[in-house]
């Protein structure tokens, strides 16, 4: 019996703290709370700045600063950018990059650059084979895929779509070079 009204008084006192914490409290003041919008901008992520944060871009990297093409492969765009490894640049004859690289010829450094630029955004998707795509200095390359695997000209896109604010890049294991 003893135990039957010890429960009955816990019982009581549960109900009476769960009656008195659910119970509606008005207030007289007024709370109002302040949210700031924050806008966060983002930097732009550019076919230019794609190449700057590869460590394998910066033979690439070098050569479109000292060809001037800085500003505009960062500019609004869309660009296709098929942009040669360093290993790509190293494997031209001994001698060719530090050429290419001195003031004398900027003019043909300009050309194997602007080589490897299409205008518009072109996604592997958007590839086929046989495609002619014509590129910034007036030249063509010629897509061939076989097995998966897609060529321009005679190098093999290694990364696909590397997308960017104002275009998209692919990279090479080959220099491109106009005829």
């Amino acid at each position: 019996m003893k135990i039957l009204k010890n429960l009955s008084l816990v019982a009581l006192c549960s109900a009476t703290i769960f009656a008195v914490s659910c119970e509606n409290k008005s207030t007289d003041s007024t709370e109002t709370e302040v949210v700031e919008e924050v806008v966060v901008e983002e930097e732009p992520n550019t076919v230019v700045d794609i190449a700057v944060s590869s460590p394998d871009h910066t033979t690439l990297v070098a050569a479109v600063t000292a060809a001037d093409l800085v500003g505009t492969l960062s500019g609004d765009g869309p660009f296709t950018v098929f942009a040669p490894t360093n290993s790509a640049f190293a494997a031209l004859p001994e001698g060719t990059v530090e050429s290419l690289l001195e003031e004398e010829n900027k003019d043909q450094l300009t050309a194997v650059l602007t080589y490897h630029v299409v205008a518009g955004n072109v996604k592997a998707a958007d590839l086929s084979d046989g495609q002619v795509v014509t590129t910034l200095n007036g030249q063509e390359l010629t897509v061939s895929i076989k097995d998966g695997v897609v060529k321009i000209n005679d190098a093999t896109v290694v990364a696909a779509d590397l997308e960017g604010t104002n275009g998209v890049v692919h990279v090479l294991d080959a220099v491109l070079l106009p005829g």
